[in-house]
C-alpha cells in the first residue's frame, strides 16, 4: 500500500548555500519544516516549524511557493512518498540555532546532495539549475 506524507518547508539560501537540518533520529538532512497542524496553511506550517527547529522567526505572509516535490520518503516504510511544499521569502539575517529534535544544521550546496533525503536532493538540483546555489 502506498502512503503519502505532506510537509511544508522553508528554503533559505545565503551565499549560494541552502539551510538544512538533521533531526536527532536521522542520518539525512532535510529543510526546516514539517507537517501542517489542523487548520494551518502550508506557509504557516513552514514558518512555525522553522521557528521550532532553528529559532528563526519568519512571517508566513512573506513566503512564496517555490516548488512542490514528490519523492520517496526517507526513514519511512517502502512505498511511502513525501509531498514537500517548499517556500522562499521570509528573509532574516539571524543565525540558526538547532532546537527541539534537531541535532545539527548546516549550509549545503549541490555537492552535499548525498547527505540529504531524496526530496532534498531534488531540491538541490532545482536550486542549482536556477543558479541559486553552487
Amino acid at each position: 500500500m502506498t502512503s503519502e506524507v505532506i510537509a511544508a518547508a522553508w528554503v533559505c539560501v545565503r551565499e549560494r548555500r541552502v539551510l538544512v537540518v538533521r533531526p536527532d533520529a536521522s542520518d539525512a538532512f532535510y529543510l526546516p519544516g514539517g507537517k501542517p497542524e489542523p487548520g494551518e496553511s502550508y506557509a504557516e506550517a513552514a514558518a512555525r516549524e522553522t521557528g521550532e527547529e532553528v529559532g528563526l522567526v519568519i512571517d508566513p505572509a512573506d513566503l512564496a511557493l517555490w516548488t512542490e516535490i514528490v519523492a520517496p520518503a526517507h526513514n519511512r516504510p517502502p512505498g511511502t512518498t513525501v509531498r514537500l511544499i517548499c517556500f522562499t521569502g521570509g528573509k532574516t539575517d539571524d543565525q540558526p540555532a538547532a532546537s527541539n529534535e534537531i541535532a545539527e544544521w548546516a549550509w549545503f550546496g549541490s555537492a552535499d546532495s548525498a547527505r540529504c533525503a531524496p526530496a532534498i536532493r531534488v531540491l538541490l538540483d532545482e536550486l542549482s539549475a536556477a543558479g541559486l546555489i553552487d
